[in-house]
């Protein structure tokens, strides 16, 4: 059931600028986290003045505005949790539904909430806000669980900067390099994407920022007139010349070092100017 929602959302998305903007990718950062503190900071404040604002008729207008803020912001960070969604590894998706459950009994919660305080009903109403809340902070633990134990949405590219010694290192001959075609080498514990065109060597960390696919499998295609490379697992295209994201779902773009070609040897290291 997960793989075929995950699926589903993938195709209904498509490749392109909605998704993503719904990434991340113009802020660098998966947006969705950004999003979701939204509905769960008006949620909390709702529930706050509940328990200490008083129950005369302007705590009221005040709890029902911000309950009522929280669901619209609740639509925004369901798209782009989704688009988030559509890209998981199989394990994440059974976390990943259960998060969106969660959320989606929130959202029930307060819409109850919000109606019943309409009605004059302003006791249940609290009630149905506090479940409501109880609930979202159960998914926001989830969502936790998804970023910080499984690795959902951190730069899997971030320990290359780490690892690599400092200075100039050969790693492969120029001869040794086929023109066009994106070769993997080792530098250390680090693989290297290297992708000859002539005589000039582009090189990039080879393991996709997003969820760490080999990039030196995927595909090298032309984006914009600039020469990429395109992840064979989810479809995150990185430029060459810079490790930047050309599309997402990958926000982080791809180290990248500088490269040196002296007497057939190729040489690299690692810049700040690499580093994304």
């Amino acid at each position: 059931m997960a793989t075929k929602v995950r699926d589903r959302v993938r195709h209904t998305l498509g490749p392109g600028a909605a998704r993503d903007l719904l990434n991340g990718v113009p802020l660098g950062h998966p947006l969705h986290p950004a999003l979701a503190q939204l509905p769960l900071g008006t949620w909390l404040s709702a529930g706050i003045v509940d328990l200490l604002g008083g129950h005369d008729e302007r705590s009221e207008r005040a709890v029902r505005v911000l309950i009522g803020s929280g669901l619209l912001a609740a639509g925004a960070a369901a798209a782009a949790g989704l688009a988030d969604y559509s890209e998981l590894h199989q394990r994440q998706l059974r976390v990943g539904v259960a998060h969106a459950g969660a959320n989606s009994l929130a959202v029930g919660c307060y819409l109850a909430s919000l109606l019943v305080r309409w009605g004059g009903h302003d006791r249940l109403g609290r009630r149905l806000g506090l479940a409501g809340l109880a609930v979202a902070g159960t998914s926001a633990y989830l969502g936790g669980h998804l970023a910080y134990r499984q690795a959902s949405g951190v730069n899997h590219a971030e320990e290359v900067t780490h690892l690599l010694p400092p200075g100039w290192h050969r790693v492969a001959r120029l001869d040794e390099l086929a023109a066009g075609r994106p070769e993997v080498r080792l530098l250390g514990e680090v693989p290297l994407l290297l992708l000859r065109q002539g005589d000039h060597v582009d090189v990039l960390a080879d393991r996709c920022s997003h969820l760490a696919g080999p990039l030196h499998e995927g595909r090298i295609v032309i984006d914009g007139g600039v020469t990429c490379v395109r992840c064979p697992w989810h479809g995150s295209t990185f430029r060459l010349a810079d490790g930047a994201v050309a599309h997402g779902p990958a926000t982080a773009g791809q180290p990248r070092l500088e490269v040196a070609v002296a007497h057939g040897d190729v040489e690299v290291r690692l810049s700040d100017a690499g580093i994304s």
